[in-house]
């Protein structure tokens, strides 16, 4: 399992309290916390540390290019803004320390230094990672990322993937809302969402669709690239053709390995250009978006998780519907195993929420994030249901405690 420790980071301080300060990353990871706590900050740093290990894995660069002096900050930090939390202008920049324990490499920043120590014996699923960021709901509005000067490098890329998840569609995509389908227009590049009643351009429907579209699209379109158990492989890039093609005729040519060394070699190479897992961190998917909608996309994401075993979904959310209706597939999973053998239970769950939308407790981290003093801390959970004593539910309990302090006012008249 991945892993990150971070301390002295921004609005992190001390950081997690528990577990030695590593931050466990689960097939689902949740964080949680007030505006300003560091929820954002915590996801790039993982999506910045899973892009590094993957580089590194694929052969990009090799580990002294990494440990060159400010690379991660003004390379890879900045890809994210979030490179000035390394700058003199924190005052605690100096005690900043981020490992990143993953399936291949072990990397340590610290007092300057970036250490990368390479895993033996591992083996590496290569990754499909998308940063999809809050920013996003003006994309609906773009046509291409060319269009924009943009200071954000992952609203960049996503604007790119989201233009490769467009032209894919071959016919209408049922959208997990209002019963309301994608449509695209490619010789008119325009995006349309229509229902039984209505079509529109995606420019001109509600705020939720221009926040859930563009999220849905890039989600279902990447899930489906990766390799799954059994299936095709996804199809490289180019230069990473070309670099593959090149390191063939290296093993081939090289008269000191016998053929099943080549053979196995050749495996080996492959395996690390093939991309077998999709991870998914999403900013506030509950965006502009009604209970009931936060629930239909909550089912959709983790389907797309649930697509393949090695699949990751990390979230960053402010909606206390998320995590409740995280609890419900949580204890739908629960059931799930428990009527193994009943059909009709089965159909019947699946009638109540989609089996391939339910979660494994053992593989879901909750965490708090307090702006106050910097810290993380695990939510904890009641026989594998996450606590209602959390941050967003406690939001929700002082409004009705106010409330009730106004009635008492109110029958004092």
């Amino acid at each position: 399992m991945s892993k990150i420790k971070i301390k002295y980071f921004g609005p992190i301080k001390k950081g997690y309290l528990e577990n030695n300060g590593w931050i466990e990353i689960k097939k689902t990871t949740i964080f949680i916390g007030n505006q300003g706590s560091g929820k954002s900050t915590v996801a790039k740093l993982i999506s910045t540390f899973i892009w590094i290990e993957k580089a590194l894995v694929r052969g990009d660069y090799n580990i002294k290019w990494f440990q060159r002096k400010n690379r991660l900050k003004n390379r890879f930090l900045n890809y994210h803004r979030i490179e000035n939390y390394l700058s003199n202008n924190n005052s605690l920049f100096e005690n900043t320390e981020i490992e990143y324990v993953g399936e291949g490499f072990e990397i340590k920043y610290k007092k300057g230094d970036l250490s990368i120590k390479e895993k033996t014996n591992s083996k590496y699923s290569l990754s499909q990672i998308i940063y999809v960021p809050a920013e996003r709901n003006f994309i609906a509005y773009v046509k291409s990322s060319k269009e924009l000067k943009l200071s954000s490098e992952s609203l960049k890329e996503f604007l790119t993937e989201y233009d490769n998840a467009k032209k894919a569609i071959k016919k209408e995509i049922s959208l997990p809302i209002n019963d309301a389908f994608v449509e695209y227009d490619k010789l008119n590049d325009i995006v349309n969402i229509k229902t039984s009643d209505y079509k529109v351009k995606l420019t001109e429907a509600s705020s939720g669709f221009q926040s859930l579209v563009p999220l849905y699209l890039v989600s279902e379109y990447l899930s489906k690239t990766v390799k799954k158990i059994g299936g095709n492989t996804e199809s490289m890039s180019t230069k990473e053709m070309e670099r593959f093609k090149k390191e063939i005729e290296n093993i081939l040519s090289n008269n000191d390995l016998t053929e099943e060394q080549k053979r196995i070699a050749i495996s080996v190479l492959s395996s690390k250009f093939n991309k077998t897992s999709f991870i998914n961190i999403v900013e506030e998917p509950e965006q502009n978006l009604f209970p009931t909608s936060q629930w239909q996309l909550l089912k959709s994401l983790l389907k797309f998780n649930n697509s393949n075993d090695k699949n990751k979904l990390i979230i960053t959310t402010h909606s206390p519907y998320i995590i409740n209706f995280l609890s419900i597939s949580i204890q739908a999973y629960y059931l799930k195993n428990q009527i193994k053998s009943n059909e009709k239970l089965h159909e019947k769950l699946n009638s109540v929420i989609p089996l391939n939308s339910t979660v494994n407790t053992k593989e879901v981290s909750i965490y708090q994030l307090d702006e106050k003093d910097g810290t993380i801390m695990k939510l904890k959970n009641y026989e594998g249901i996450p606590s209602d004593n959390n941050y967003l539910n406690n939001s929700l309990k002082e409004a009705n405690e106010l409330f009730d302090k106004l009635l008492e006012i109110e029958q004092e008249l």
